[in-house]
């Protein structure tokens, strides 16, 4: 197969990818009674927490208000608390609780590690080209969006 017909290829599997990562989040979102934009948020949550409102706006590009509204959804749902943060008193922080945790120990780490699993077939110097392949992927993505926004 020539150059040209591989990187089409790898386009209609990028395009399938993304497509399984939505179809997944929303799997995700359905088990626990979420929308998108709080699982987004639980996301950061969990990855980065405890973290300050503003650093979820940032992350989620979303006004103040509306995260207001995310992390109030998120916290009648059980998944996270406020608290203040204390090397800042006017500023909150945002933690998982307890039955996040729980969630993403029986959703989001199986898939982790099945991922994993699945790169063990692969040496280190094509690891190393995937890693690249992926960033370079994403920075695309970014710059692309902000291209977009630009143009609105």
């Amino acid at each position: 197969m020539s150059k040209h017909g591989v990187i089409g290829e790898i386009a209609v599997e990028l395009r399938l990818l993304q497509q399984s990562f939505d179809v997944f989040d929303e799997a995700a979102a359905t088990r626990l009674r979420l929308n998108r934009t709080d699982l987004r948020c639980l996301d950061v949550v969990l990855a980065d927490g405890p973290v300050p409102a503003g650093q979820i706006s940032a992350a989620l590009k979303l006004s103040p208000a509306a995260t207001t509204t995310v992390i109030d959804r998120l916290e009648r749902a059980g998944m996270v608390v406020r608290s203040p943060d204390p090397g800042n008193r006017r500023r909150v922080l945002v933690t998982a609780t307890e039955a996040a945790r729980s969630a993403e120990a029986e959703i989001f780490v199986p898939v982790g590690q099945a991922g994993a699993r699945a790169l063990q077939r692969y040496g280190t110097d094509e690891l190393a080209i995937i890693l690249d392949f992926l960033r370079t992927a994403r920075r695309i993505q970014e710059e692309q969006a902000a291209s977009v926004r630009a143009s609105s």
